[in-house]
């Protein structure tokens, strides 16, 4: 059996927009690194995002199982029931509007084309210790930002 890449990601936003942070924990042949990173002016739904694109672009191989774990039904829905569909309509919804992020989107679905990702929803807040780890550390990054 190959290895497994477990990648656990979280957003937070003050205000809505505002200023975020994500955060991203991966686990891999039993060591950790953990991930995270703040912009002054978004939305929760970027963060959440962030953190998952951040998380895949600082893998190193890309032949194993990939595991990532989320509070954020926006970021699993999106990858594994409506990119297809928006792809195929020129990336607009089913009433026709453009899709929200849709930069973000494109560089998620070109991270995880060749990667075999299986994605996992955890309930946010719900004290599953990985989650409120990156949820720590998406609140450590803003905190971070604003005493500069």
């Amino acid at each position: 059996m190959s290895a497994v890449i477990e990648i656990f990601t979280d957003g937070a936003c003050r205000g809505n927009p505002g200023p975020g942070g994500w955060g991203a924990l991966l686990r891999f042949d039993g060591k950790e690194k953990e991930l995270y990173g703040a912009e002054a002016e978004t939305t929760n739904n970027r963060m959440e995002m962030l953190a998952a694109i951040s998380a895949l672009e600082s893998l190193k191989h890309n032949r194993h199982l990939v595991i990532i774990t989320t509070d954020s039904r926006y970021v699993m829905d999106g990858m594994t029931k409506w990119l297809p569909g928006w792809k195929k309509k020129n990336w607009k919804t089913a009433s026709k509007q453009p899709v929200k992020n849709k930069d973000l989107w494109q560089r998620l679905d070109l991270l995880a084309g060749d990667l075999n990702i299986e994605w996992r929803w955890v309930k946010g807040h719900s004290g599953h210790p990985e989650n409120e780890r990156v949820d720590e550390l998406a609140n450590i990054a803003i905190d971070k930002m604003l005493s500069l």
